[in-house]
C-alpha cells in the first residue's frame, strides 16, 4: 500500500478570461502525474481562489492567466494568502507573460515559477515535485 501524500493543486483562471484549454491541459496532465487536483473553472477573482485553496488544503495554487492581468493578480493572490496565513501554499502559473513580468513576479516573491505557452507539461510536473520535495525536507 502506497502512503505517500498526494501532491494537491489548485488550478484556477481569475478574471475575465475565458480561455481554460490550457488550464485543462496542465490539470489533466497533474492528474494523470499522480496529483490531486482541483479545477476551480472561469472567472474566479482571488478572493474566490485563496478561498478555494485553503478549503481544499492543497500544496499549490496553478493560475493561468491570459488577460494581461498577471502584474495585478499574482499580488493580490499572495497577499490574501499573507492575510489568511496561508503563505506556505506555492504560488505557480503561466500565461502569456513577458520575460520582464516573469522576471519581476518571481524576484518579487509572487510565483515559485511560471510557464508559457509550448512549455512541456513533463517540465511543469518535473519542478511541482522537485518544489515540494524541498518544501516538504
Amino acid at each position: 500500500m502506497n502512503t505517500e501524500r498526494k501532491i494537491r493543486v489548485l488550478v484556477a483562471k481569475p478574471g475575465l478570461d475565458g480561455h481554460d484549454r490550457g488550464a485543462k491541459v496542465v490539470a489533466r496532465a497533474l492528474r494523470d502525474a499522480g496529483m490531486e487536483v482541483v479545477y476551480t473553472g472561469l472567472h474566479q477573482t482571488p478572493e474566490q481562489i485563496v478561498e478555494a485553496a485553503i478549503q481544499e488544503d492543497v500544496d499549490m495554487i496553478g493560475l493561468s492567466v491570459l488577460s494581461g492581468a498577471h502584474m495585478t493578480i499574482f499580488p493580490r493572490i499572495c497577499e490574501l494568502l499573507k492575510e489568511n496565513n496561508a503563505e506556505d501554499i506555492i504560488v505557480m502559473g503561466g500565461g502569456i507573460i513577458s520575460d520582464d513580468d516573469i522576471k519581476e513576479l518571481i524576484d518579487g516573491g509572487y510565483a515559485g515559477a511560471l510557464f508559457t505557452p509550448g512549455i512541456r507539461t513533463g517540465e511543469i510536473i518535473k519542478w511541482i515535485r522537485s518544489t515540494m520535495t524541498e518544501k516538504l525536507s
